[in-house]
């Protein structure tokens, strides 16, 4: 256990990539308020947009069963059929371009690497305790981490050996994100904790946000901090990630009724975050303390992930009105 974890430690700097560790480095949101949006091929419940190397987009469509993909300069979707029963739920792009995918349905991780820009193969591999795998992050070096929110796990996928590593928690484990010293922090979704895998001795431990919290979605900073949505009291809560205490929580614009559910961090450190319950995304500065509020075109969208590209723009995925949108 410790000579795997131990890797963590010799983070790249592609491991703080993305407020949710993805590969792409967030650029800086100065957004003007202009939000455009785009139908999806299949509106089937599509999640969890990811920003590509080459700049695309790619996207998970669960209940469709399919992998899409959106072009910013064409404007243009792609999509390929999954295997049976993949009921895909994130995703995310390594450097290599391979597209890593939970595959909610049937217990798998789905690896795609693409050739020529098409899949080149789809390969399943088989989570130990099957479940539900959920949110995943990539740790710019060796691994992938995902949550298994039914089996109440968080797994460690190693790209050189294929070997799987879980490690047991409680309470739905959902978002996840990793710290500078490569740290693993993850949300419990149905409790009112974020969890923490330590990087040199696998040690689970926890941090209690308070009763009624259900902390849905967590985002690295570039400062070492981490900033969590709380799906079940609208609030939005800092940690410092050294000392892994709470550093201040601030009440959402919409309050207990907006129900934040995702969460990213672009290149400066300001905060996105969605209120779910009022079709609204937040921008929050931590310097000013202070939040702007974007009212999306579309009702009942549905948001449960964002993420923030090379360009610094918002892209977020309406799961519930079928359309990918972008703030800037």
């Amino acid at each position: 256990m410790r000579t795997i974890l131990s890797l963590l430690i010799l983070l790249s700097p592609l491991a703080l990539a993305g407020g949710s560790n993805y590969t792409i480095t967030p650029g800086i949101s100065q957004p003007v308020g202009k939000i455009t949006e785009w139908p999806v091929p299949t509106p089937k419940f599509a999640r969890d947009p990811a920003p590509a190397p080459d700049g695309r987009i790619y996207i998970a469509v669960m209940q469709g069963n399919k992998l899409a993909r959106f072009d910013p300069a064409t404007q243009k979707f792609e999509e390929w059929n999954l295997p049976e029963g993949t009921r895909p739920h994130g995703l995310v792009i390594d450097e290599k371009g391979t597209v890593w995918m939970t595959g909610n349905g049937n217990g798998t991780l789905l690896e795609i690497p693409f050739r020529n820009g098409q899949p080149a193969s789809m390969i399943a591999h088989k989570t130990p305790s099957g479940g539900s795998p959920h949110t995943i992050i990539f740790d710019g070096r060796d691994a992938l981490w995902f949550t298994n929110q039914s089996a109440d796990k968080v797994t460690r996928f190693d790209r050189r050996s294929g070997k799987m590593t879980e490690y047991g928690t409680r309470d739905g484990p959902y978002g996840l994100a990793m710290d500078r010293q490569g740290n693993v922090w993850f949300c419990q979704a149905s409790g009112q904790r974020v969890g923490r895998i330590d990087a040199a001795t696998g040690r689970v431990s926890e941090l209690d946000l308070g009763k009624g919290s259900l902390p849905r979605r967590i985002a690295a900073a570039s400062d070492n901090t981490l900033w969590v949505v709380r799906y079940g009291d609208g609030k939005l809560t800092h940690i410092d990630a050294q000392s892994a205490k709470v550093i201040k929580t601030y009440d959402m614009p919409a309050g207990e009724s907006g129900r934040p559910y995702a969460v990213t961090v672009d290149g400066a450190g300001k905060v996105w975050a969605n209120e779910i319950g009022t079709d609204t995304v937040t921008l929050f500065d931590p310097a000013t303390e202070k939040f702007r509020v974007f009212a999306l075109p579309s009702d009942n969208e549905g948001i449960r992930k964002m993420i923030v590209d090379a360009k610094g723009r918002l892209w977020y995925m309406g799961s519930h009105s079928g359309k990918l949108g972008v703030v800037e």
